[in-house]
């Protein structure tokens, strides 16, 4: 019995209302990768999306974290494939590396074995770009690089690309920041047994090689480090009360009486209670008192008044200020008053060039300052009044940064810092404390093992100095200097230690970075390796054989520059006055409302100096980033 065979018809969907007749098969070529309408729909069942980016795509969880994939190696060929090259393929004209050799070169040159080592390193990092290699910048790795290459340690078909020698750095430090150890392992040529003599010829005075040591064939300092030490100096004026007049003196003290704390607050302020009424007495009003009456009046405009008016805003400067991540950090100083007081007379002296001393004389925003300028033009003041104004204020700056400079800190305050910096031990949650992560990020988990403060203060110039140590597993970007920020923030703010503690939690907290100028990696630690040289025959890593050198660079290197750096520039005066005169709430949290008070712009009221009425409505500002180069790191620190 023969069946015939019939067309088997398309079944129309349920809730499709189209008659069959009318239904029309899409072209195949015009839905070639795109979802279907029924595809569309998000996953089901509990299912998660691919990681943006695709990193795991089509591999499942097991096969994925058994390649053992390394990060940093992964960044750097990323960044590699964004960097600009010629049709040639050869570097860009402005690379700071050293120019590809010419083939007749290269071929003529003898060839020589290459090995695997691990290079010990000090250096000081004011004028560098960070230590991570970059081929338009200067940075640490770029310039021992260009040392490796002419020392002969890196063969010419070599020298264009570090990738070439498997570059890895230990730990990947910030612009400024210095390093009396560091490591970095590549392949290099080391038949020389003068090689770390000649390297050092060709390096400036500011990076050192202390020694070259031979590894295992597959060693990455990077992945070898068991943990790193860091030092932190920082002066001990960082650790005084906002000035009362400032946004942040008030609202602590306002906030500290509203949340029933007042006695408390007091209390955590105790040992510095009257700093700020003695230097008024005794340093201040001395030199307002050898003004007449209208210039006295115009300075304390300029000192005061500009930081209590609370309607002052520009609209401009607001849109400058909008970001869109919590994680930020105050990293550029605003200008002050006086830093926009300008004569329009040749040869009459102004203070555009002078760096804000004090608290209480830095307002928000170049506009603030034009005002005081506006003020000033409406005086009519003569060519000797607005000398006499300039010179006035700039007695002042000198008079008040001489006071900070002069501050002893008590063991009493000493030993709330310890207490501030003993809340980081152990592991926590630091997603505040670095960018571009998330409380459920599970890498934003680290562990510290100690973090002590010296008590002995060391004296430098008239400057008493506090040596911070800190020693972890691993730190991200920007993380120790968050850490700093926030136990000292905490300190001087009259904050319960505990707020620390709060950080750690769900909650976005702006955390400010201290000034990278104090941040010196100590030496990075290799116990575990160091265990096993002896089967591998190979020598341990180890920075003590180095000491009396060491020392005598850092001293020489480091922290002379350090000093001197920060005396010329007030860089940490110039930090902390920003963040006190910042008039939004965003800071509050250091107060006795807690994080709450930091949460809504919208609940402090205008009336208070929390904002203005004629931007009432509008989008409320955040705090200003990181810098621009800063934004699209990864953060991963070392």
């Amino acid at each position: 019995m023969v069946v015939e065979e019939r067309p088997i018809e398309p079944v129309a969907a349920p809730n499709d209302t189209t008659k069959q007749s009318n239904h029309q098969r899409p072209d195949p070529t015009s839905s070639r990768g795109k979802k279907r309408r029924w595809e569309n729909k998000g996953f089901k069942h509990g299912s998660r999306a691919p990681r943006s980016g695709g990193q795991r795509g089509d591999t499942g969880r097991v096969a994925y974290f058994n390649q053992n994939i390394d990060k940093r190696a992964r960044n750097d060929a990323s960044r590699a494939k964004r960097q600009k090259t010629d049709d040639d393929g050869t570097s860009t004209p402005n690379s700071v590396l050293p120019a590809p050799f010419a083939k007749e070169e290269i071929d003529a040159e003898e060839r020589r074995p290459k090995r695997k080592v691990a290079v010990l390193i000090g250096y000081s990092g004011t004028g560098y770009k960070g230590m991570q290699i970059n081929t338009t910048e200067k940075t640490i790795e770029g310039d021992l690089f260009t040392a490796f290459v002419k020392a002969g340690a890196i063969s010419k078909a070599n020298a264009d690309d570090p990738k070439k020698s498997t570059l890895v750095r230990c730990a990947r430090t910030d612009k400024g920041v210095h390093a009396a150890g560091n490591v970095i392992s590549l392949k290099l040529i080391v038949e020389d047994p003068d090689i770390v003599k000649n390297i050092n010829e060709h390096l400036p005075p500011q990076i050192r090689v202390w020694g070259i040591e031979r590894t295992i064939g597959s060693f990455s300092c990077y992945q070898a480090c068991d943990s790193r030490w860091y030092e932190y100096l920082i002066p001990t004026h960082s650790f005084l009360p906002p000035h009362p007049s400032t946004y942040l003196g008030r609202k602590s003290e306002q906030l500290a009486k509203e949340n029933g704390d007042l006695e408390g607050y007091r209390g955590r302020q105790k040992e510095v209670e009257d700093f700020w009424s003695e230097t008024e007495k005794k340093v201040i009003r001395p030199i307002l008192d050898t003004l007449d009456e209208t210039m006295r009046k115009l300075v304390e405009k300029a000192l005061y008044e500009f930081d209590l008016d609370p309607d002052h805003t520009d609209d401009q400067d607001t849109e400058m200020l909008e970001v869109s991540t919590a994680n930020v950090s105050i990293s550029e100083p605003v200008p002050c008053a006086e830093e926009v007081i300008k004569t329009g007379e040749e040869g009459i002296e102004d203070v555009s060039n002078l760096q804000p001393t004090s608290s209480i004389i830095v307002p928000d925003s170049e506009n603030e300052g034009k005002l005081l300028a506006d003020e000033t033009k409406d005086c009519k003041l003569s060519i000797d009044d607005k000398k006499a104004l300039n010179a006035a204020i700039k007695a002042l700056k000198s008079a008040y940064l001489g006071a900070k400079r002069a501050y002893r800190i008590s063991r009493a305050r000493i030993a709330r810092i310890e207490e501030a910096l003993s809340m980081y031990e152990g592991t926590k949650n630091y997603h505040n404390f670095t960018i571009n992560k998330t409380f459920h990020n599970a890498s934003a988990n680290r562990h510290i093992k100690s973090f002590k403060v010296n008590p002995d203060p060391i004296m430098i110039h008239e400057t008493e100095w506090l040596s911070l140590k800190v020693h972890g597993q691993s730190f991200m970007m920007h993380q120790i200097r968050k850490m700093v920020g926030m136990a000292t923030l905490v300190v001087r703010c009259g904050c319960p230690i505990s707020r620390i503690q709060d950080c750690f939690g769900p909650a976005d907290v702006s955390i400010p970075k201290a000034p990278g100028i104090g941040l010196l990696l100590e030496r990075p630690v290799f116990d575990t390796y160091n265990g096993k040289t002896e089967k591998f025959e190979k020598e341990k890593i180890d920075f003590g054989k180095y000491e009396v050198d060491i020392l005598e660079f850092k001293q020489r290197e480091i922290y002379d520059k350090i000093f001197l750096e920060e005396e010329k520039e007030s860089q940490f005066n110039t930090f902390f006055s920003q963040i006190d005169n910042y008039k939004e709430p965003y800071f509050l949290y250091l107060t006795s409302g807690g994080i709450a008070a930091a949460k809504d712009p919208r609940s402090v009221s205008a009336a208070e100096g929390g904002g203005s009425k004629k931007n009432k409505g509008k989008k409320i500002p955040k705090p200003p980033v990181d810098s621009e180069d800063e934004r699209d790191q990864e953060p991963e620190e070392g």
